[in-house]
């Protein structure tokens, strides 16, 4: 078949370790042979984002406000031991949380969802969609180790030079501090972005935080989304038959086990990357979570829901043999083909990569699977498959729906 033309770039941001090798992998099996594919390079791998002081980071977000659509590996949030391995500069920050907050936008993440991969809550039907905001709290944050006795306050200055302060903690020994923050302008994308992508997908939305004990800071996100939803979606929800409810989250934690699923679930920045891994592993794999941000302005980054698979990447370079299912990274790049697919009016394109999705799923359903799949398949002789061995048994699949 002749490859389907782009006219616009993707905004395309490799990684790390095991996932950059897939990544490649998937381009060369299943996107190369059938798109002529346009990209804006960025190697967000961490040798180079060291080697560039994080500028690359920075670079490639706003490439992604320039073209609209991205997509993205997954990539090492460095810690210690990071430092020693890769001898950092500094321990830089997490890719993701750079990118959000220049995007401003907010993370939808969903499972993919496979005959034969049982969930493990078992009223589970329908997929939960966690809404994660993207900006602020832990991963803006300041962090403090105190080394003794003393004082420690929270203080606002003004432009006028007025101030506030609160007295945090009076330290009778060492301790830590840490302060976060949020805006309201931020806070207000989050919300308008959850009821949009409610209406567009016909979904209930759940909000949760804990107001009770932060009277303040989260009663301040649960204020802004009722004022929103009153103000601007109440009668369009209405007219659709879809809910929006606010509960605490331990509430919210109890009603999503009892669910059937089918509704989305919006939580603050930290909330949410939690409960997305829960929610991916109850389906049955976090290699099997789809994840979009999506900003205000309708700019939109793709990418898996999972990290670098750290483990086998050690083996591959021992020359191992590795079986990691890289589903949730060619959904990325269905998501980034179908998006630009549909904002370059490029029906051919959205089609591939809805083709290429629903390959990925019939080669599960198939019986043929990589080895995490295999273990909670229900399939009674599933075929297991090492990383490449599998993304070419996608490709055959692909080709007979071609």
């Amino acid at each position: 078949m002749e490859k389907i033309k782009m006219t616009t770039p993707l905004v395309e941001m490799d990684g790390d370790e095991m996932t950059r090798i897939l990544w490649q992998m998937i381009k060369d099996e299943l996107i190369l042979p059938y798109v002529d594919l346009k990209t804006e390079y960025y190697d967000l791998g961490l040798e180079h984002r060291n080697e560039t002081d994080d500028q690359v980071t920075v670079d490639s977000a706003n490439a992604t406000l320039k073209y609209g659509v991205a997509v993205k590996c997954a990539t090492i949030t460095p810690n210690a031991a990071r430092m020693t391995e890769y001898n950092l500069k500094e321990m830089w920050k997490s890719p993701n949380g750079t990118i959000r907050a220049i995007l401003d936008g907010t993370v939808f993440r969903a499972p993919i969802l496979i005959k034969g991969i049982v969930p493990y809550v078992n009223k589970w039907s329908k997929p939960i969609t966690i809404a994660r905001h993207a900006y602020g709290d832990v991963y803006k944050n300041t962090e403090i180790k105190v080394p003794g006795p003393g004082k420690a306050e929270l203080v606002f200055t003004g432009e006028d030079g007025t101030q506030i302060r609160e007295t945090i903690h009076n330290f009778t020994g060492a301790g830590i501090l840490q302060g976060i923050h949020n805006t309201e302008k931020s806070i207000s994308s989050f919300a308008r972005s959850c009821f949009n992508y409610a209406i567009d997908t016909k979904q209930d939305l759940w909000f949760a935080t804990k107001d009770t004990i932060s009277k303040k800071y989260d009663h301040t996100f649960k204020d802004i989304f009722q004022e929103i939803y009153d103000q601007e979606y109440a009668e369009k929800f209405k007219e659709l038959g879809i809910e929006y409810f606010y509960t605490l989250i331990d509430d919210a934690v109890a009603r999503v086990i009892r669910s059937e699923g089918g509704f989305i679930w919006a939580c603050k920045n930290y909330d949410g990357d939690v409960m997305s891994d829960m929610v991916a592993t109850a389906y049955g794999d976090l290699s099997m979570m789809t994840s979009v941000l999506v900003s205000p302005n309708g700019v939109y980054e793709y990418e898996a829901a999972h990290g670098t698979v750290q483990r086998h990447y050690y083996k591959h370079l021992k020359g191992e043999e590795t079986s990691t299912n890289g589903i949730a990274t060619i959904f990325a790049w269905t998501g980034a083909l179908k998006k630009r697919g549909e904002m370059d009016n490029i029906p051919e394109l959205t089609v591939f990569g809805e083709k290429l999705e629903r390959a990925c799923v019939k080669t599960v359903e198939d019986g043929k699977m990589t080895k995490s799949l295999a273990s909670i398949s229900t399939c009674e002789r599933p075929v297991v498959l090492n990383s490449l061995d599998f993304i070419k048994a996608i490709r055959e699949t692909l080709d007979s729906l071609l």
